[in-house]
């Protein structure tokens, strides 16, 4: 069987033609359509009531057919443009935001321009996403160069992971990304998916252009958070002062922030003015939706796609274990368009289970050594795949992922645990005792500190400055803060730990905007939704 392709075209502007050239060159232009269909093998049960037991058949039911492929597929009506085979003169064409000259723009140009390695590997990574989101960017009328954001945000790397847990490659923090639509549970975290996190973050971008009238001023308000704009608005306008982004008083990121994406505009728009060259990436898509089973290995997907594991988990970074699981009536992965047709075929004729591993609750007083050898897998692999380090203990209130026997037909079970980065550091020792934990949320008094706090709830400082996103001087009476107790302390996140991948880490404050977004006129726009993320000296 061949394998999947789009045949992609569009009319380049003619507007130097006649309108007779116009009509001729309409007439003669071809345009091919496929639409090949992509069946679904797969058979699931019913959900139960509290958790979802989703049990998947060994067996492929051929008669199971999914819709026509164009609406699970990366479908871009007439995305090529004629004498644009080159994606790059695609987002050149699509600049509209004013440039900034300054002294921070040229400072960042020097920094990349310094360092060619590392606008290379950049822009490898980008080569698998740059297309996708050159094209939704377009589809809202944005300027292009907001496609070029990832660079400076995470360098395009879809696993970036800061200290502040802000992740993927518009690094967002857990509570945005919630109010966004990004789920985040144990099996899970949407704010790596390329996809769903990139529509995400252009709605967010919108509705700060929305507030503030500019590009810069809401890429600033993207950095730092629309509370810190509006003020810095305010306070400029109070003492007669433009309110424009250069003419604002803000932190020295942000400060820093818009002329670090003016330096990869223009790097972008004349890169032998800086000794470097672009990486060649096509003007087409380079993924597709595919259809997929409830539940399948990673790496048996990959396999069945024929393709790296790497390329795999590249494409499909937002999932936390080695197996996917989806409570979803359709269940999509992105491959690439090449492997889209041999992943399915595979599949129909693949008759062996698709999971090798199962959910394990632990039992009060049961050590990691006992599930281990229960199990029979290595203490050391048993912690990698549920991401415990060594100083951790396991939670009777956590799932464990263990292997699953040949003979064992218990289903996995999809769970409603909120995979919050700070909860998932208070692993309790259940050799002495129960893990309890619950939220409260804490209305700040006059006079109320961090440490005050702390000792209150008898919690760790880092944990209430993280789990909140805020600084220890940045109480405000009346603020809403979330305080996770428990019976058991809070451990700071590892700095070994392999998802933080940096040259640099740098920390941003996240408060809550939503009275601000709801009523300007009440003037609350001292909450805010600052963004923690993390620097874009990923290597």
């Amino acid at each position: 069987m061949t394998f999947l392709q789009l045949l992609h075209k569009r009319r380049n502007p003619l507007s130097r033609f006649t309108t007779l050239s116009i009509a001729l060159f309409a007439i003669a232009l071809p345009v091919a359509i496929l639409t090949p269909t992509l069946s679904f093998a797969a058979t699931t049960q019913s959900n139960v009531a509290g958790d979802q037991m989703l049990i998947l058949d060994d067996h492929i039911d051929s008669s199971l057919t999914a819709d026509p492929i164009e609406e699970f597929i990366s479908v871009h009506d007439d995305t090529s443009y004629v004498g644009q085979e080159d994606l790059w003169a695609r987002i050149r064409n699509g600049f509209s935001m004013p440039d900034i000259d300054s002294e921070y723009t040229a400072k960042h140009e020097n920094w990349y321009a310094s360092r060619p390695d590392y606008v290379k590997r950049m822009l490898e990574r980008s080569q698998k996403y740059l297309f996708h989101i050159v094209e939704e960017v377009e589809k809202r009328g944005m300027p292009t160069e907001i496609a070029l954001l990832p660079m400076i945000e995470s360098a395009y790397n879809p696993q970036a992971y800061s200290r502040s847990h802000a992740s993927g490659i518009w690094q967002f923090v857990p509570a945005t990304g919630k109010d966004y639509g990004l789920k985040q549970n144990y099996w899970t975290d949407k704010r790596r998916d390329v996809t769903a996190a990139t529509n995400a973050a252009l709605n967010y971008l919108q509705k700060l252009h929305g507030m503030f009238g500019s590009w810069d001023l809401a890429l600033a308000a993207y950095n730092a958070g629309e509370g810190t704009i509006a003020r810095a608005i305010e306070r400029n306008r109070k003492q007669g002062l433009p309110t424009d982004y250069q003419h604002l008083q803000l932190p020295a990121e942000t400060k820093n922030y818009v002329p670090k994406l003016q330096a990869i505009k223009n790097i972008v728009f004349k890169p032998d003015d800086f000794g470097l060259s672009l990486v060649d990436i096509p003007n087409r898509p380079y993924f597709t939706r595919v259809l997929a089973p409830k539940q399948i290995d990673a790496k048996l997907a990959a396999e069945l796609a024929e393709v790296s594991f790497e390329e795999f988990s590249a494409l499909n970074p937002s999932y936390n274990r080695p197996v996917i699981v989806s409570n979803s009536e359709v269940h999509q992965l992105l491959l690439p368009i090449w492997a889209a047709e041999k992943f399915k075929e595979n599949l129909a004729n693949y008759d062996k289970p698709l999971t090798s591993w199962k959910t394990y609750s632990a039992k009060r007083g049961e050590r990691i050594d006992y599930i281990a050898k229960k199990f029979n897998i290595e203490v050391s692999q048993l912690r990698e795949v549920n991401n415990l380090s060594s100083r951790k203990n396991i939670a009777s209130s956590r799932p464990l992922l263990v292997p699953a026997n040949i003979d064992d037909n218990s289903p996995l079970v999809q769970t409603s645990i909120d995979y919050d980065a700070s909860l998932a550091e208070t692993h309790a020792n259940v050799e002495n005792e129960p893990n309890k934990t619950k939220t409260i949320r804490y209305k700040v008094k006059r006079g109320d500190t961090i440490s005050s706090l702390a000792n209150k709830f008898d919690v760790e400082k880092s944990h209430l400055l993280n789990f909140n996103g805020i600084r220890a001087g940045n109480l405000k009476a009346g603020q809403i803060i979330k305080v996770v107790t428990s019976n058991t302390k809070f451990y700071p996140t590892s700095k070994s730990n392999k998802r933080i991948s940096t040259h640099q880490q740098r920390k941003k404050y996240s408060t809550k905007s939503s009275r601000y977004e709801k009523n300007k006129s009440k003037k609350s726009s001292s909450s805010s939704h600052r963004r923690s993320r993390i620097s874009s000296k990923i290597r």
